[in-house]
């Protein structure tokens, strides 16, 4: 018989140790969104559903469908003279010269550079065009149901455009790609003769920045797409049409990680209790928690965790199986779960008598009470379980 508690679990139970949180910032942009990345909660949004365009924000679906599409970064790709006469911010390609896709991902995220993004879209589709397809199949993939790319650079803004909610779930793509991560949160690199320089001031002006990618036209606007980290916990702010976008975005961060700390709900392999076993000289069997389980939550959010389990399990017990399940909400909406396992392997012992003085020795060393399932009150540190 599986037995169901529910529990409620204050996250304001040790007092002064979850922060009172930050006051709303008050923005320039005309879109903006804060997002947690591990989990996709939404802090803070304005406007975030406004279809606008994005400028050279657009090349990180470019550097993302490069990487996936052609997944080795050393391949060489020969400048066609028509990827050279793209205007704006450069890498000053010269037609005829060969470079590797890594070298001139570096120059499209790093210099912003509308030349390489031509390059890439070329080098990797073979045209432009079918290049800027790809971009929208995957934004498709990605459920971006208010984007449209028209090219792989945002110099043009006459059909390319998304949102700010939009763009934040590109950039959690792109932060799980590592190679992109990596690309996007260096702040120089010397390619060949080039010395490239990131545009992203925020790497130097926020601690913890990762990136991601600035962006300018003047139908545009200023537009910034990026992340940072802080005490394991990873933000996505955009920014669009943004006057003050580096201040915008240090206090949206500022205001993220002190109203919104990552709160850890359930450890790794952490025991969760012992469960009686029949049929087995061992008299219990331990059950520990599968995953981690964490979430972005201000001192004032509670959560509450459903707790399946069977009051007994008959042996033998395979050591790794699903005993249950602890599934968390907030507001009746889930925001996590992990399975409960059984922590240890347990025989039948009414097969026979194999292994009896083993076992009774097991037995002796202390294998006694059944542990209680935690209360709330005895957590430590934020820690569930």
């Amino acid at each position: 018989m599986k037995r169901v508690w529910a529990l409620v679990l204050w996250l304001a139970v040790l007092a002064g140790v979850c922060p009172a949180g930050a006051a709303t910032p008050t923005l320039s942009a005309k879109s903006a969104i804060l997002m947690d990345a591990e989990s996709g909660r939404i802090l803070y949004a304005y406007q975030a559903e406004e279809e606008r365009p994005i400028a050279s924000t657009t090349k990180l679906m470019t550097a993302l469908v490069a990487l996936e599409s052609t997944p080795d970064l050393e391949t060489v790709i020969k400048v066609q003279p028509e990827w050279t006469t793209a205007g704006g911010s450069s890498m000053y390609l010269r037609a005829g010269e060969e470079l590797t896709l890594r070298e001139l991902l570096y120059g499209l995220m790093l210099s912003s550079g509308n030349d390489a993004a031509l390059a890439v879209a070329g080098g990797c589709a073979g045209d432009v065009e079918t290049f800027v397809e790809w971009m929208n199949r995957r934004a498709r993939d990605l459920g971006m149901e208010h984007t449209h790319f028209s090219n792989p650079n945002g110099l043009e803004d006459e059909g390319n455009y998304s949102t700010a909610r939009d763009m934040a779930r590109l950039a959690q793509v792109c932060l799980a790609n590592e190679k992109l991560r990596e690309i996007v949160s260096t702040k120089t690199i010397t390619v060949g003769e080039r010395s490239l320089v990131n545009h992203n001031k925020l790497l130097w002006r926020y601690e913890g920045c990762i990136g991601l990618k600035t962006g300018y036209t003047d139908l545009a606007g200023r537009t910034l797409v990026s992340a940072a980290e802080r005490d394991g916990q990873t933000l996505i702010a955009v920014t669009l049409f943004d006057r003050n976008d580096w201040e915008d975005h240090a206090a949206l961060f500022d205001y993220g990680f002190e109203t919104y700390p990552r709160q850890l709900l359930a450890r790794a392999g952490k025991e969760f209790t012992r469960i009686p076993v029949e049929g087995s000289l061992k008299r219990y069997v331990p059950v520990v928690t599968y995953g981690e389980v964490s979430y972005p939550l201000t001192q004032a959010e509670r959560v509450k965790v459903r707790i399946v389990l069977p009051d007994t399990v008959e042996a033998p017990v395979e050591q790794g199986a699903i005993a249950g399940e602890l599934c968390f909400s907030l507001d009746g909406e889930p925001i996590g779960s992990t399975y409960l396992v059984y922590g240890q392997s347990v025989e039948d012992d009414r097969a026979g008598s194999g292994g009896l003085f083993s076992r009774l020795q097991d037995l002796w060393k202390g294998e006694t009470a059944s542990a209680p399932i935690p209360e709330p009150e005895i957590w430590m540190e934020r820690v569930l379980f």
